[in-house]
């Protein structure tokens, strides 16, 4: 049995990203096994036209998972055919069985609805992990639905929002990737058994004079695998399959990378109101030992651009299987698919250990509520100076000239003082009272109907995940 050691190159996903079940998932040994799997369906199938006996397919069944992989690179090395190398081993393992294996088949009847139960075995676990990741999202949007914070545009101050309405914006998004990834994962079908060129000619031939069909055979066998087989095939199934796969991923990477990245934004001290876990001996720089670097957005982040990069080969192996078939998808998928499985599993439980451990500053959000909520809420007052009589045009002159003066004293260090100023502007009290301005320039209560609107995405959300 091969063993790789840290002296020779590694992936890291081998042994840095990635969970064990999605790592097994993806491992020649599984792999294998089911290559064997989609074996034992054809040859079941094949005894019931009776060109197969039924202790052949007894002794296929009782080696299935008795893969050998030297024996098979041993193989390998001498013929150069990955999948006939297998056939070789699994035949000198099954000496009554052997005559019969792959009978009729080609390497892609094989290959490709192997690769079509692995992806969706694959799809199932990321699934699982978005669907865990939305329940901690849920509980933040639960718990911070009410609680007032600053919103930015342009990366500027801008007026209040909510905490939970923050997560909501995210939350929104991955409750879509969920359903797409579910759709993906629903509409995944196999090659089938359709021979080299997608005809079934080889299958025809075989079956002829027998009861059975070279459709009604291969409707036989994908029942056995639990998956349908596309209509119409050439010596593969439609490559736009792995591409919409890729493309359903990318897009729920493209949602946590902006997550993400906001974070980032928000761990910054200027801004101060969220904050990663981080351990009680953890380092976060070798030279600042003050440092607390968010490594784990900034992790994410690197990842999401990886998973990106690679939809443009899967679009590129749909747009270019020439024909009935060309070779040029082969190795790449070999390292595309599992990587975009196996880096946005880690993507994701990464995520979901931020998200739960993650720290939020309530001093940090009422300084900037303090700094720049003020501002928003001048909006506010211009609205109700409105319905008390005011003119508009006037009264927006009068709140922009404070402000200003006010926003120079900020840009200096100073205390915001347009509370002040506004409080005791004679124009302005002659429609209102001091309590009344006071109350009027609350930012925390300018927060519109953020917090229904995230209890209705919670009520999405939570429609999705009972499902």
């Amino acid at each position: 049995m091969q063993s790789f050691t840290h002296d020779t190159y590694i992936s890291p996903l081998t042994w840095r990203y990635g969970s064990e079940p999605m790592r097994f998932l993806f491992s020649e040994t599984h792999k294998r096994r089911l290559l064997r799997r989609v074996w034992i369906a054809l040859a079941s199938a094949q005894m019931e036209a009776g060109l197969v006996t039924e202790q052949q397919v007894s002794e296929l069944k009782a080696h299935q998972n008795s893969v050998d992989i030297d024996r098979a690179m041993a193989i390998e090395a001498e013929i150069h055919h990955d999948l006939m190398a297998e056939i070789k081993t699994y035949a000198e393992q099954c000496p009554n069985a052997a005559p019969i294996i792959h009978l009729g088949a080609t390497s892609m009847d094989i290959l490709d609805n192997m690769d079509a139960l692995r992806l969706k075995e694959a799809l199932a676990l990321l699934i699982e992990q978005t669907k865990q990741l939305l329940k901690a999202f849920v509980e933040k949007m639960e718990a911070f639905a009410d609680t007032p914070c600053m919103a930015f545009t342009h990366i500027q101050p801008a007026e209040p929002t909510t905490v939970g309405y923050r997560f909501a914006q995210t939350a929104q998004d991955l409750k879509e990737d969920l359903q797409h990834l579910i759709a993906v994962h629903d509409s995944i079908r196999g090659k089938g058994m359709k021979g080299a060129v997608g005809t079934s000619a080889s299958y025809a031939e075989l079956l002829m004079g027998t009861a059975f069909t070279a459709r009604e055979l291969e409707q036989k066998v994908m029942e056995n695998l639990g998956i349908e087989a596309y209509t119409a095939a050439t010596q593969i199934y439609t490559r736009k399959q792995d591409l919409r796969i890729g493309q359903t991923i990318s897009s729920l990477c493209c949602t946590l990378s902006k997550f993400f990245f906001d974070f980032r934004l928000l761990q910054t001290p200027p801004i101060g109101e969220w904050s990663e876990p981080f351990g009680s001996k953890q380092v976060g720089s070798s030279a600042m030992p003050f440092k607390r670097n968010p490594i784990n957005s900034e992790k994410i982040d690197s990842l999401c651009r990886y998973v990106e990069g690679q939809v443009s080969a899967l679009w590129q192996n749909a747009a270019s299987t020439l024909l009935e078939r060309t070779l040029d998808d082969s190795a790449n998928r070999r390292m595309i698919l599992p990587d975009l499985f196996l880096t946005t599993d880690e993507i994701l439980s990464t995520a979901l250990k931020v998200v739960t451990g993650m720290q939020i500053h309530s001093k940090g959000i009422e300084r900037n509520l303090a700094a720049y909520g003020i501002f928003a809420a001048s909006e506010r007052l211009l609205m109700e100076l409105g319905k008390r009589g005011a003119n508009r045009q006037e009264m927006h002159e009068l709140i922009r000239s404070h402000s200003l003066k006010a926003w120079a004293e900020v840009q200096d260090g100073q205390p915001n003082t347009l509370k002040e100023m506004l409080k005791q502007d004679p124009e302005v009290r002659s429609f209102l009272s001091e309590s009344e301005i006071e109350t009027v320039l609350d930012a925390r209560g300018y927060t519109g109907d953020a917090a229904l609107r995230t209890r209705l995405v919670i009520d999405e959300v939570q429609a999705v995940l009972s499902r």
